[in-house]
């Protein structure tokens, strides 16, 4: 990588205000650290940074869309979802103008965004209302930690183990039995007691539960009952003498919110109804069956390789006629599928988008535009033709820089005369003798064809 890519680019460009003689110097520069693209923006009052992380982020293309200024491109998708090792999204620094959308709008968090300085406040700017977090029911247990494919959740238990409350009692009689139909592979007594063994197993998305088996070994057990006291489920039954009172299940589950993609599966794997859980968009995944037959899902593997939610399998059923599958149940809509199939195979529909609130700001048209093409597909209210100022440099009070109010009465006298205009401006003959004539001949014709 660090061949294709320079390990740092600096460039220096002056804003000025029309009105204002006083100049604003902004430093933009890129740095490569590892498989992180550093971009920042200094000027004397602040300094932005976005970080990208090209190794996570998945090419969901969804910053790219959204990008009021074109400042960002997708790569070679294709390939990268295959194996290629390139960013699947190049950022043109010239175009950039750290209005934060692409951070604030990652669905797997490839993208941070950090101010410091004058710089207007974060709640200023929405991002996705998403989350998954435990509430009252949990017990804790070990599932939803082994079920998630962002490996984003570290489950801490607090209870003691069985040696610190009783210890071993050598030669002990009794008996252990565990009921399978019962038991749902919490792994609670594998945490309290090594005399069980709790086998892992690969999630999947049809079965996301990580553990296959439970199996108790008798030579390390005095049959205490313990175990069967703080199984949840009964699903152990001891014949045997207990020595004290049963542990409490105590614990503390732990969410990273960079590495959590809302996928839901630990909300499906869990037993107790323990996860509340926000999807930062809502939609609808399909598949277009007459583009299938081209399909390779074993060769090519596109669409597994770049979906954070590792929703999609190949059915191995020899009744089921499907060449690929997938559980909607763990999708985030997020489109990296879509990007990745060259077949073309895959559809993403979004129905909805799961965002904080916009207030009251000088860009909230855009980021209300920004959001609603998650939806649309289409971005309306950016004029992509201009040389546009950032919005965060506009927000702030540069020194020597001042920015007029607007008086809304005068502008609406301005914009009345404009209308009154319009229909002599649009006027073919008009417009013929504004590029030949003179100026008074010019205004005349228009002042009587207002008149009209």
């Amino acid at each position: 990588m660090s061949e294709e890519y320079p390990e740092e680019e600096c460039k220096e460009e002056e804003c000025k205000e029309e009105e204002s003689p006083d100049r604003i110097t902004v430093v933009t520069m890129m740095d490569l650290q590892g498989s992180h693209f550093i971009y920042t923006q200094e000027t004397e009052k602040s300094l932005k940074t976005i970080d990208y992380d090209y190794k996570r982020c998945n090419g969901c293309g969804i910053c790219v869309d959204i990008c009021p200024t074109k400042a960002l491109e997708l790569g070679p998708l294709f390939e990268i979802a295959t194996g290629l090792d390139a960013p699947p999204v190049m950022m043109d620094l010239d175009k950039c103008t750290f209005c934060r959308m692409c951070s604030n709008l990652c669905p797997v968090h490839a993208v941070t965004f950090e101010a410091v300085g004058e710089v207007p406040d974060e709640a200023l700017y929405p991002k996705f209302d998403a989350f998954a977090k435990v509430n009252e029911k949990c017990l804790p247990c070990a599932l939803c930690e082994g079920a998630c494919p962002q490996d984003a959740i570290e489950v801490e238990f607090t209870f003691p183990k069985k040696e610190e409350i009783a210890p071993f009692k050598e030669d002990a009689e009794g008996e252990i039995e565990i009921d399978l139909e019962k038991c749902n592979f919490c792994g609670i007594c594998a945490r309290f007691c090594d005399a069980f063994l709790l086998l892992e197993r690969e999630p999947t998305p049809e079965n996301p539960v990580p553990f296959e088996q439970l199996l108790v070994d008798e030579d390390q057990c005095d049959y205490c009952v313990l175990c069967q006291d703080i199984c949840p489920e009964e699903a152990i039954k001891v014949k045997g003498e207990r020595p004290c009172e049963p542990p409490k299940v105590e614990g503390n589950v732990k969410i990273d919110d960079q590495k959590c993609t809302h996928c839901g599966w630990c909300e499906a794997v869990c037993p107790y109804e323990a996860v509340d859980l926000q999807k930062p968009m809502e939609g609808e995944l399909s598949l277009i069956e007459a583009k299938l037959k081209e399909c390779d899902p074993q060769g090519c593997h596109g669409c597994f390789n770049v979906c954070p939610s590792k929703l999609w399998y190949v059915p191995t059923d020899p009744e089921d006629p499907r060449k690929i599958a997938f559980v909607e149940e763990f999708c985030t809509y997020c489109g990296a599928c879509v990007n990745a199939c060259h077949v073309e195979a895959i559809k993403v529909e979004r129905t909805a988008i799961n965002h904080t609130t916009i207030p009251a700001s000088p860009w909230a048209t855009q980021w209300k535009d920004a959001i609603e093409s998650l939806k649309t597909g289409v971005r309306s209210g950016v004029d992509r033709a201009v040389d546009r100022k950032t919005e965060t440099l506009k927000a702030q009070k540069f020194t020597g820089v001042e920015f007029p109010e607007v008086d809304e009465e005068k502008l609406a006298v301005v914009r009345e005369r404009i209308e009154s205009i319009m229909p002599a401006l649009k006027n073919a003959r008009i417009r013929k003798l504004w590029e030949k004539e003179p100026m008074e001949k010019t205004l005349a014709a228009v002042k009587k064809k207002m008149e009209v």
